[in-house]
């Protein structure tokens, strides 16, 4: 059955993917990006897929952003929450700013996103929420104590809001990828790169496309009886 998606950070690396994933499983794709025009204009032009500009931080700018794309694609039934930042520092010299910004965007972002799609989820009795959390949200990350954070709590709010909305037809999932090879990790010096493949017993980085085949699972009707649950993509680097 087609549905309205919306995918934050919908426009590039695993986003993309998922954007691309779920119109072809014939939904219509709102995707949001924070800043990149030229990038999220190329995307459209390429997929089709809609694409709308906001700041996921923000409560307002998403409340007025999710406005629009139910005016113009109608009432949005699935999210996937996936925008999220770095601000990567060893603890002692994490800022005060590299710490709020993350949490504001990965974490406050995921309210943000949701929490003004509930209420008409509730009242249709249908609801698909997917948060993309990470491997260093389940085992901790150097120089990235506010990174991984906001990734542990992205699994908290999960777990509540399944508990929550599955007497109202929803589920709330999350995916958490392992190192994947978007073009932020593919920039990075041939020999970490190296090293970080070296600690997955899989021997390679996963593809956007992977974590997006989890991601189209969890928001299909097959699902409905999956909630709560986290799927680890990470190619055996770490188990739960």
């Amino acid at each position: 059955m087609a549905r309205t998606a919306l995918v934050t950070g919908g426009s590039r690396g695993i986003g993309a993917a998922i954007s691309k994933a779920l119109k072809a499983e014939g939904h219509n794709v709102a995707a949001t990006y924070a800043g990149n025009d030229e990038a999220a204009a190329k995307f459209t032009e390429e997929t089709g897929i809609k694409t709308y500009k906001w700041n996921v931080a923000s409560y307002e700018d998403s409340k007025a952003g999710i406005a629009k794309v139910e005016e113009e694609l109608g009432p949005i039934d699935i999210v996937i929450a996936n925008a999220g930042i770095t601000r990567d520092a060893p603890f002692h010299k994490m800022t005060p700013d590299q710490w709020q910004e993350v949490i504001d965007t990965n974490l406050t972002g995921v309210f943000n996103t949701v929490h003004p799609v509930w209420p008409g989820m509730r009242e249709r009795g249908f609801g698909r929420i997917v948060v993309i959390s990470s491997i260093n949200g389940q085992k901790g990350q150097f120089a990235q104590v506010n990174y991984a954070a906001t990734k542990a709590g992205d699994l908290g709010i999960v777990k509540s809001l399944a508990q929550e909305g599955a007497a109202k037809g929803i589920t709330a999932n999350a995916v958490c990828p392992g190192y994947i090879a978007t073009e932020m990790v593919m920039a990075v010096p041939e020999k970490v790169r190296e090293s970080i493949i070296g600690m997955i017993p899989t021997g390679r980085l996963g593809e956007p496309e992977e974590i997006a085949r989890c991601v189209t699972f969890l928001a299909s009707d097959d699902a409905s009886f999956i909630n709560g649950s986290t799927i680890s993509a990470n190619g055996g680097q770490f188990f739960v």
